[in-house]
């Protein structure tokens, strides 16, 4: 079953649960993936990477938008971002702890035989491996401290 199949059956799911919140934020992924099926006058599905992508990006953009609204002190609105959080959550894959992270990222070095001018190269495979596991900015941190 394909994300988009998945969410329409969890859309039909909060209908008839007459869950707001979570029909909210289904709606808003089913729209992110329909844009992104359309972008650029494209008519066919999108790989189930480039969901990943998708859900990460939009992931990402409602982590700031609940951290703006806690610290502006609009509780109702970081309690609705928090909400599409959860649900964006549920189709991402399980998160990597950090150890886990770095054991992946020292087993691409090793496979490499990467030096520090091949950084940007361990980066990029290991973003593609853990792809929605593991937020990119801290693959490169990682990458940068193991390589040095």
């Amino acid at each position: 079953m394909t994300l988009k199949e998945q969410i329409n059956e969890d859309i039909k799911t909060a209908m008839k649960a007459q869950e707001k919140s979570t029909l909210t934020a289904l709606r808003e992924i089913k729209s992110l993936i329909l844009l992104e099926e359309t972008k650029g006058g494209a008519t066919e599905n999108i790989t189930p990477a480039n969901e990943i992508a998708l859900l990460t990006k939009a992931l990402k953009q409602r982590k700031e938008s609940f951290d703006m609204f806690k610290n502006g002190g609009r509780e109702e609105q970081a309690a609705e971002q928090l909400a599409v959080i959860h649900v964006i959550e549920k189709y991402l894959p399980k998160q990597l702890s950090a150890e886990d992270a770095e054991a992946k990222i020292k087993a691409i070095i090793a496979e490499n035989n990467a030096t520090i001018k091949e950084m940007g190269k361990i980066i990029g495979l290991a973003n593609k491996e853990m792809a929605g596991q593991f937020e990119g900015k801290l693959i490169s941190e990682m990458v940068k401290k193991l390589l040095s």
